[in-house]
């Protein structure tokens, strides 16, 4: 190739790069590239966003259906509270007795039913609770075997709520037993305070220096 061809090549070659099209051409294909990677980039980053609001969505309904299992015992509990409330009213009115006489005499009543006989029975009261204040009675029951079982049987039975807290054989001579019963019933805390009950000993005391009690009839 002739000098003067490669002078002329070199010329086109100038005339290129100097001008705007060329430049203009150079510009958008930096820009192209540019952009293409800023969309790869965002494409990543909004992959990576995705997932972690997948996983954070998955954990808040994790905490949610806990939560959901923690509270599902006090659903309904106003009603559960009511219903409660009233079967304690009825059985405060049916099996709690209005007053200390009431208690004497239907163990009397009893007694008289069994044929057994009753001596020396005691009466005491507990501590005030703020519903209910237990009334003792300690007795000694004397009779024939079935008749104290009668007279056990139908005091279990009684529509007054009794307990019995402990029986002791104390003797048995022939048919005849004698028996030491504690049962306890309770009061509402006004009626135990009218009563006039002494104060029930504390076992601690009680065979120290023993709390005078009120008989029964």
């Amino acid at each position: 190739m002739s000098p003067s061809g490669n002078t002329e090549r070199l010329a086109a070659w100038r005339e290129r790069l100097a001008s705007p099209l060329t430049w203009h051409a150079v510009g958008f294909a930096v820009l192209l590239v540019a952009a293409i990677g800023l969309a790869v980039r965002l494409g990543l980053d909004w992959t990576a966003t995705d997932s972690h609001a997948v996983d954070v969505v998955a954990g808040k309904q994790t905490q949610l259906k806990a939560l959901e299992l923690q509270t599902a015992p006090l659903r309904g509990l106003d009603k559960r509270l009511e219903k409660s409330r009233a079967a304690m009213d009825v059985f405060y009115h049916q099996r709690i007795p209005p007053t200390y006489s009431s208690i004497s005499s239907r163990i009397d009543d009893l007694g008289v039913a069994s044929g057994v006989r009753l001596s020396r029975t005691q009466y005491t009261q507990g501590a005030p609770g703020s519903d209910l204040t237990e009334i003792d009675m300690d007795t000694s029951i004397s009779g024939d075997y079935p008749a104290i079982m009668q007279f056990v049987n139908s005091l279990e039975r009684d529509p007054i709520f009794f307990v019995i807290k402990a029986m002791n054989l104390t003797g048995q001579q022939g048919g005849q037993v004698s028996l030491r019963m504690q049962v306890a019933t309770w009061l509402r805390p006004a009626d135990a305070e009218a009563s006039g009950l002494p104060q029930t000993p504390d076992e601690n005391q009680e065979s120290a220096a023993p709390t005078p009690a009120k008989e029964g009839e």
